[in-house]
């Protein structure tokens, strides 16, 4: 018999936990009031409804708000693709933002794979309005893949 209890997980292993609340997701999330909506082969959400600590001197959301839900939808993304020991850092990402999503509106960031590879990724995001499906922003992200140490 082999021991799997401490073998690694692949990418949507670790996602699945997430999602199904037997680990915390990335401290940045609870910050901005972002949390793993969905998860399927490729493909990834967040929802979050930026309140009116996250505007800026405007007091329009923030950019970075919409960065940080499209980096992070697009990466878990890329994460249900690995396989059992790798890993992932965002290289680059860009964000295109629409409109202004009004502060207090929910939201939903969806990340879809384009391409996993050997060493990189590619994947594009966005964001829309949970209630009428309006498209606030999008954007798009390469990662580099690595091996985890043990």
């Amino acid at each position: 018999m082999t021991d799997t209890a401490n073998a690694p997980l692949t990418g949507m292993d670790r996602q699945r936990q997430i999602l199904d609340g037997e680990r915390e997701g990335p401290g940045i999330w609870k910050l901005l009031g972002l949390s793993l909506d969905h998860l399927e082969d490729g493909a990834a959400s967040l929802v979050g409804t930026p309140g009116g600590d996250l505007t800026n001197s405007n007091g329009t959301v923030h950019g970075g708000w919409y960065g940080t839900m499209l980096d992070s939808c697009m990466a878990c993304a890329v994460m249900t693709r690995l396989p059992a020991g790798a890993g992932f850092t965002t290289l680059e990402y860009k964000v295109n933002v629409i409109r202004a999503v009004p502060v207090g509106t929910a939201v939903r960031g969806t990340g879809t794979i384009q391409h996993v590879g050997r060493s990189t990724a590619i994947a594009i995001g966005e964001i829309r309005g949970i209630e009428d499906d309006r498209l606030y922003a999008t954007g798009s992200t390469t990662c580099m893949i690595f091996p985890l140490p043990e």
